[in-house]
């Protein structure tokens, strides 16, 4: 299957006792692939990875691919900040059965150079035969990855694609502009996906679509179809809630949203706490005038600004 077009960033669903609410991440699963989501992207920082064991890890992985069964590629996070613990962590991953592939982001906290990130993206590639989306998040991870050495990493022939998200649309334009065209560039950030997927990205890395998954799907594809004046039309709908989610820290909106809807509990892990109650109250009016509370949301058909 190819890698294209709109994939989620899925959260991590717990339970009020604090566990992984397994039930209820198959559920999400079914309903993004339902909803025609192309690929889904598990432990992630949106799967609040960090505060996930390295069992839970893994178990989380394997219930999102065995959830999917076949029916979209999967690429599960798999970050360190030690390349040898990277590297350890990503050969782990092989023995899921079904997996599609890899999403590493730079190495945290470290700060690494230019050619320390390039040595540290090589030896993961290098140690398993999985495909790699790259996945630069300077904001959350202190290092950005310059055009110059996602070139040299392109070489490589399991590196596929790079999840972009630097907010810097020069950045992402010489990307586009330099990278072969069988390299595949997300935008990794919602509010920047039409002028991203505009400049020749080939899709999206969404934390909207675990919300609104069939709207997300199909912005990205009325893009990819050249039909702008439909995307633009599903991007001014929505466009607030995507920032919405980054009201307090994500995945903390989200996960609201989410529990609105009656798919999940409201529960992260510390550090992560839930939204404040005016955010909540927010959040709620906002959802409600989509429709999205009855269980309808608005169609393409059917669009208006707030």
């Amino acid at each position: 299957m190819e890698l294209m077009g709109c994939g989620t960033a899925l959260v991590t669903p717990f339970r009020r006792d604090g566990g992984v609410d397994e039930p209820a991440l198959h559920a999400l699963v079914n309903w993004q692939i339902e909803s025609g989501v192309n690929f889904l992207v598990p432990c992630g920082s949106t799967g609040e990875a960090a505060t996930l064991t390295e069992q839970e890890w893994l178990r989380v992985v394997d219930v999102v691919v065995g959830s999917a069964a076949g029916r979209v590629p999967v690429f599960a996070g798999c970050t360190h900040n030690a390349t040898h613990e990277a590297v350890a962590r990503a050969r782990k991953l092989t023995g899921i059965h079904g997996l599609s592939g890899i999403l590493t982001a730079n190495p945290f906290y470290n700060k690494p150079g230019q050619e320390g990130q390039y040595q540290h993206f090589r030896a993961i590639a290098e140690a398993v035969e999985l495909p790699i989306l790259l996945y630069n998040v300077p904001s959350r991870t202190g290092a950005n990855l310059e055009p110059a050495t996602v070139l040299r990493l392109a070489e490589i022939k399991n590196i596929i694609g790079i999840k972009e998200s630097s907010g810097n649309i020069a950045q992402i334009t010489e990307l586009l502009t330099t990278l072969p065209r069988s390299f595949k560039v997300f935008a990794g950030d919602d509010g920047l996906a039409l002028p991203i997927l505009s400049l020749g990205g080939a899709g999206l890395v969404s934390v909207a679509s675990n919300v609104i998954p069939a709207q997300m799907n199909r912005m990205v594809h009325s893009a990819l179809e050249n039909d702008w004046a439909g995307a633009r039309r599903i991007n001014r709908q929505f466009y607030r809630l995507m920032q919405a989610h980054f009201w307090e820290p994500s995945p903390a909106p989200v996960k609201a949203v989410l529990a609105m809807l009656g798919r999940g509990e409201d529960v992260l892990r510390l550090p992560m706490v839930p939204v404040t109650e005016s955010t909540r109250r927010k959040l709620e009016r906002m959802v409600g005038e989509l429709g999205m509370l009855a269980g309808v949301a608005p169609t393409g058909e059917d669009l208006r600004m707030f």
